[in-house]
């Protein structure tokens, strides 16, 4: 794991700001004309006996798949006059055999314009179902805003398979008269079924993020909700459905007690909403089920691990232990970065078959933000693995600014030791 931390640069693009497959495309975008123009250097140079009906043949075919109708209708006719063209500069366009390669080449233009109409129909019906896919993924796993509740947010899914836009990790945010609220999580299985129980496990969040007064209260909510979502399933996940799930806290300003709150707060014992509400608290509550430990990024690049100190079962696994869920309370100071995963980071392997490590990869670093602390991370893991991944993952980062601190900050990375660039 030598790479500096985000030097594949962003997004779906390379390191020097270009797309993938750049090349590739503007080969096949010529590749037609290349064929034609061959062919005829081809049929030029060699006796009338040798032919290049074989090119001119492929080069619709090739543009079939690749350009429009119309396109591929002008590169059939290309064909055919080049061929035409041929026949008549050798004097043989009147033999039997040019008259078979003139029907050759002009049935295979045809079914060349075939082709590229089932191909533009289909793409077609793919486009719908990826509009489908990004607005039941919009509905079911919404991006969260960029502040809430005064904290930065940022959030990332990447799906394994391509094109694919969700499976069974899950992450949510909300601001309630508690504190800031959230939940990041990873359903057992795949397919439709594990989007069911995402959207399960985020409708009842989002509920009893609102109503509850504790956050065991939340974890028990959801435990029910998977609950009777496991009776009404048939086959095998009616047995062994479970969730791994991490919930969190982050109390507003002048809550000093546990969540609920005590004399004096708002509605339903909620923690009063009046001046000096806000984050600044200083801490964070966390209830783990069985999920990856959330990393704590400090200010200064300091790292900590926030392992429960009891481990838990998963939710949904309530009939094979049960005991009471325990918020642990950790120091959360302004300037720090919140870091929530599902198993796809911590178990992307690279070709050796070693495990990423986030928290090594992450300890001595500084980020201008949550956004930015997200993009590093997806970029160090696809150079990690080579690009490849087996499992999906989400990402949800939460920053607490500091007291003027802007909304983005303008610090640089800073290099560990060790790495190219350091300076003592």
């Amino acid at each position: 794991m030598g790479y500096p931390l985000g030097a594949a640069g962003g997004g779906r693009r390379g390191g020097d700001g270009r797309r993938p497959y750049g090349g590739a495309r503007s080969f096949l975008r010529a590749l037609p004309p290349l064929i034609i123009v061959g062919g005829v250097a081809f049929d030029v140079s060699t006796p009338p006996a040798y032919t290049a009906a074989p090119l001119f043949s492929a080069a619709p075919l090739i543009a079939a798949p690749f350009f429009s109708t119309l396109t591929t209708l002008l590169t059939g006719m290309a064909a055919v006059l080049a061929a035409v063209g041929l026949r008549l500069y050798n004097g043989t366009l009147a033999e039997v055999p040019s008259l078979t390669e003139m029907l050759t080449i002009v049935t295979v233009a045809a079914l060349a314009l075939l082709v590229n109409r089932v191909v533009r129909r289909s793409g077609e019906r793919l486009a719908s179902a990826r509009v489908i896919a990004e607005t039941a993924q919009k509905a079911v796993l919404p991006t969260p805003a960029e502040r809430i509740g005064g904290l930065q947010c940022a959030a990332r899914y990447e799906a394994a398979q391509a094109d694919a836009f969700i499976g069974g990790d899950l992450f949510a945010v909300q601001d309630t008269p508690y504190g800031v609220r959230l939940v990041v999580g990873d359903v057992r299985g795949k397919g439709m079924e594990a989007v069911e129980a995402v959207a399960v496990v985020i409708g009842a969040f989002r509920e009893a993020a609102e109503q509850e007064r504790s956050l065991e209260g939340v974890a028990q909510r959801l435990e029910r909700a998977l609950a009777r979502e496991g009776t009404r399933r048939d086959g095998l996940d009616a047995f062994e459905g479970f969730t791994t799930a991490v919930l969190a806290e982050i109390p507003r300003a002048g809550s000093g007690e546990p969540s609920g709150g005590g004399p004096g707060g708002g509605p339903g014992g909620a923690p009063g909403t009046g001046p000096g509400t806000g984050p600044g608290a200083g801490s964070v509550r966390v209830v783990n089920r069985g999920h990856p430990p959330p990393l704590l990024l400090y200010a200064d690049g300091r790292l900590e691990v926030l392992d429960p100190a009891e481990p838990a079962l998963p939710l949904g696994m309530g009939e094979l232990a049960a005991w009471p869920d325990r918020a642990e309370e950790r120091p959360y100071p302004p300037g720090a970065t919140l870091l929530f995963y599902t198993d796809g980071l911590s178990e992307a392997r690279d070709a050796e078959g070693a495990f990423y490590d986030p928290a090594s990869r992450l300890a001595g670093r500084i980020f201008p933000g949550p956004e930015e602390l997200l993009h590093a991370l997806v970029d160090d893991v696809r150079l990690h693995t080579g690009g490849g991944a087996t499992d999906d993952m989400a990402l949800l980062a939460v920053s607490r600014p500091a007291a003027g601190q802007p909304d983005r900050r303008r610090t640089m990375p800073v290099v560990p030791p060790g790495e190219p660039g350091h300076q003592a």
